[in-house]
């Protein structure tokens, strides 16, 4: 049978892993919809930006228009006076639509700042509540992803994506107006190069969303990778991998150039090409134009007012280009993140969840059974008992399940098959937060967050007083050494605490969960990680810690734990023996071979 872990690695049925994967629908409406509910509690920076770009994109088809009427009615006849105020009302036009790009710029990326700020907050809010089996399946990096990168192509979007495309959309109609209105025989010789343009358009769009859905893939890899490696560069360093990691690394980020190069090159095809059609298209004016004018019937501002027609006709084809792009890039985003948001792999909380009122500290398992995958389970018809105020301990090989013992009494998970109760109350009727409350967790492998000692005791509570973390502190044997680094409690915490030694952070981790005075302490190979005079400092402590207190200890080592009122052998996920020590020693079954072992084991180092 595999061990916990390797069942835990294990992808169930009925619970992918999250893809990269995406539909690349460019104008998903429900998405959008969804999307802009985040914009929605902001209804005037909306309406604002809308308004603001609504009005540049009426205001640029005027200058041409006015380049027209200043040469044919004004300066062709030598009207200075009426050059004059065309001049103003030219000057107006562009004053206006400078003011109105700026209104429509700043309100757009306040907008977007506001709601990707709310986005990142679900985000975070929606992680800490999934369950530890979803994070047994997804790679941190690729949910840093989704919160890093993925958000701020969505601020793309909505700063400078949708609004935008209305704008230009707009934009392109005023100036079609404006053109057929000027003269419609010189608007059909210009769109005499759309259909080129509209089929350079699509298999642009084609090969771009293609290669934008590449980039995110790899960059996803990428940062997943790189956090990976980062956290674990001891080891790599420990067993000179460093060239291996490095190939590795190198391929994948080859991966993402390539991608990128992809993007590049389509993007290198289209705007030289766009720009090909359209100088098509002044040359086609100008040939028509100049065959009209020697036949006296066309005007010269006519043609110069085209000339500047046919320059800004196609700059909002070209954005519009890419802000389909950006479109797509931020529908590909929404879609992952909102995927995310859509994991509802939670522990069930009950309807009317019951509440543990001055808990004793009893615990019943009864007939339990768990596995991680499908039915290959790490616990099988586990049944057992302790008292309030009893210690009980938990040998066995690794992968028999002790670990996943802890983590079903805190409700990290759920039993397939049995029950687990608190003082009479099955775990299904308690809420997550009220079993976590009263059951206290050292783990071997102790998490140490960026900040002060006291802040990582407390974890934040300001319900938690300093008297209460200092007397935690001296209650496990830590104060000693806390009080003598630089600031005591104030000492600044360094990633993972990975300035303080081990048993340094073991002893922090006992502090922080007596400080929340737990009802029932677990330690999971709490003391495996420390020196023999620190572990005789915690000894002594956990004699003070356990009275009043339910204590499960997990331990490989049988010396510290003989004095516990029952020792529960696993072996394969099944409960084999239990007992105290005496009573499983006399029994000449599993635990007394461990126990042998073990004496055998200690011989051998002293005699060596």
């Amino acid at each position: 049978m595999p061990t916990s872990d390797q069942q835990r690695n294990e992808k169930p049925k009925g619970f992918e892993m999250q893809t990269d994967a995406v539909s690349g629908n460019a104008f998903d409406l429900p998405l959008l919809r969804r999307l802009f509910r985040y914009a929605r509690p902001h209804p005037h920076l909306l309406a604002g930006a809308v308004a603001f770009t609504i009005l540049g994109a009426t205001l640029a088809p005027l200058r041409p228009y006015l380049t027209k009427v200043a040469i044919d009615d004004h300066i062709a006849i030598g009207d200075k006076v009426g050059l004059f105020y065309v001049s103003l009302a030219f000057l107006a036009v562009v004053t206006l639509e400078a003011m109105a790009q700026f209104g429509a710029s700043y309100l757009t990326q306040l907008l977007g700042q506001k709601a990707v700020m709310r986005l990142r907050l679900d985000i975070f809010e929606h992680l800490q509540k999934l369950a530890l089996k979803f994070f047994d399946r997804n790679p941190i990096g690729r949910l840093i992803t989704r919160t890093t990168n993925d958000v701020e192509t969505l601020n793309e979007m909505l700063s400078s994506g949708l609004v935008a495309l209305l704008g230009d959309t707009f934009l392109l109609s005023f100036i079609v107006a404006m053109m057929l209105y000027t003269d419609w025989r010189l608007t059909l010789v210009t769109f005499a190069v759309l259909p080129a343009m509209v089929w350079v358009s699509i298999e642009f769009k084609k090969k771009a969303r293609l290669a934008y859905q590449d980039i995110r893939t790899e960059v996803a890899r990428l940062n997943a990778f790189l956090q990976e490696r980062i956290t674990g560069v001891a080891t790599i360093q420990l067993f000179g991998r460093e060239r291996k990691e490095f190939e590795k690394h190198s391929d994948i980020n080859a991966a993402h150039r390539d991608a990128n190069i992809r993007s590049v090159f389509y993007y290198s095809l289209f705007y030289p090409a766009i720009e090909l059609l359209s100088s098509i298209a002044l040359g086609l004016v100008i040939w028509h134009s100049a065959t009209r004018m020697l036949d006296a019937d066309l005007t010269l501002g006519v043609v110069v007012a085209f000339a500047q027609y046919v320059g800004i006709f196609f700059r909002p084809i070209q954005d519009l280009s890419d802000k389909y792009n950006i479109m797509q890039t931020a529908i590909t985003s929404a879609e992952r993140i909102f995927r995310l948001l859509d994991e509802r792999v939670f522990i069930s909380e009950p309807k009317e969840p019951k509440t543990l009122v001055n808990p004793r500290g009893d615990i019943v398992f009864d007939r339990v059974w768990f596995a991680y995958n499908d039915e290959h389970w790490v616990l099988q018809d586990v049944s057992f008992s302790a008292k309030a105020g009893e210690r009980v301990a938990i040998v066995g090989a690794t992968g028999s399940g002790k670990s996943t013992t802890v983590a079903l009494l805190s409700k990290f998970y759920e039993p397939q098959r049995g029950r687990i109760a608190i003082d009479g109350i099955d775990l299904r009727d308690l809420s997550e937060q009220d079993v976590r409350r009263h059951v206290g967790v050292v783990l071997q492998d102790v998490f140490l967050f960026s900040g002060t000692i006291r802040d990582n005791i407390a974890l934040g509570n300001p319900a938690i007083t300093d008297a209460q973390i200092k007397e935690a502190a001296e209650l496990v044997g830590a104060a000693a050494f806390i009080e003598k680094l630089p600031n005591g409690y104030d000492y600044e915490v360094q990633e993972r605490g990975s300035a303080l030694s081990t048993g340094q952070r073991q002893l922090i981790a006992f502090a922080r969960a007596v400080v929340y005075d737990p009802k029932i302490l677990a330690l999971d190979e709490a003391t495996s990680s420390v020196d023999a005079e620190t572990e005789e400092l915690i000894e002594a402590a956990l004699e003070k810690l356990m009275k009043g207190r339910t204590c499960i200890i997990i331990a490989h080592r049988l010396s510290t734990i003989q004095h516990c009122d029952k020792i529960l052998v696993m072996h394969k996920g099944i409960l084999r023996e239990q007992g105290a020590h005496q009573e499983l020693l006399a029994q000449r079954g599993l635990y007394y071979k461990l126990y042998q072992l073990q004496c055998a084991s200690r011989r051998y180092e002293r005699s060596a």
